[in-house]
């Protein structure tokens, strides 16, 4: 025969109840703030915040550097490709630190530290070319680096608008930025000439800082279009058409050459470029 529990018992059942269901919403809430509001937040994150960062920007170099000796080429380009190395490295350590630190802390732990190493890669090159031709003077106004992008401006020297993964050790081949989408890496034009005749240079050289700007332009086309597409998306709406503009520029080059000397050949073979992640 059943029997009514007491008033007081009733009362406890009631209070564990109660305090049961306060534990398991705390365990779902809890549990959706560990797995993260929504699938693949993790993700958007990681692209919301290297946008946030910004990427470094700097002057090119390769084409303010005179007629490169033979004998000093292969050290010239090593640094030149040196300089893209040490952007990729603070671009990384911009998205990786992003948010930290006070006002200056950008320029304080990454664009200072960046100058710095681009001054003595700078002064390597011009006296790898000064042991055997005049030593060029002035270079190390190209070391400072400025941020472009939401994060901000910084003082430095002026660059292009857009940053690029560029030809290692080519025309402003010393620039560069990895992107949640990968970054473009197309091969050294300037490296590849012969001694450019004086009155060519000019031309030269401006075609020479067209092809990181268009490097640049498919970059930043790269890191607004991610996920966006087909498998061949990338091939045909970036890479495809940054190889015809640096065909035409390419020749261009050729042609400002070969009015006074002999015309360089097989250039076109620089035109492709690649994605890497």
């Amino acid at each position: 025969m059943s029997r009514a529990l007491p008033k007081y018992n009733k009362r406890r059942v009631a209070m564990i109840g109660g305090a049961s269901a306060v534990v398991l919403s705390a365990a779902v809430i809890a549990g959706s703030a560990l797995a993260g509001e929504t699938p693949g937040n993790g993700a958007t994150n990681a692209t919301t915040k290297a946008a946030a960062a910004g990427t470094v920007n700097c002057p090119a170099v390769a084409p303010s550097l005179p007629a490169v000796p033979a004998s000093a080429k292969a050290e010239v380009d090593r640094n030149l490709a040196l300089l893209n190395t040490q952007i990729a490295e603070a671009n990384k350590r911009l998205v990786d630190t992003a948010g930290q630190g006070g006002p200056n802390f950008v320029q304080n732990a990454i664009l200072g530290p960046l100058k710095d190493k681009r001054v003595a890669t700078v002064n390597r090159i011009a006296t790898a070319i000064g042991r055997t031709a005049a030593k060029p003077q002035g270079l190390d106004a190209l070391a400072p680096c400025t941020l472009n992008g939401a994060g901000g401006a910084a003082t430095g020297s002026a660059a292009p608008s857009a940053p690029a993964t560029a030809q290692a050790g080519g025309a402003a081949g010393d620039t560069g930025a990895a992107t949640a989408a990968g970054a473009i890496t197309c091969p050294d034009v300037a490296s590849q000439l012969p001694a450019v005749p004086a009155s060519a240079k000019a031309e030269v050289d401006r075609n020479l800082t067209l092809l990181n700007t268009q490097i640049a332009e498919a970059n930043k086309r790269l890191a607004d279009t991610a996920g966006q597409g087909g498998p061949n998306f990338v091939q045909n709406a970036i890479l495809g058409p940054l190889k015809d503009k640096r065909t035409s520029t390419i020749d261009r080059i050729a042609i400002s050459i070969g009015r006074t000397a002999a015309r360089p050949t097989g250039l076109d073979s620089l035109a492709a470029c690649t994605v890497a992640q």
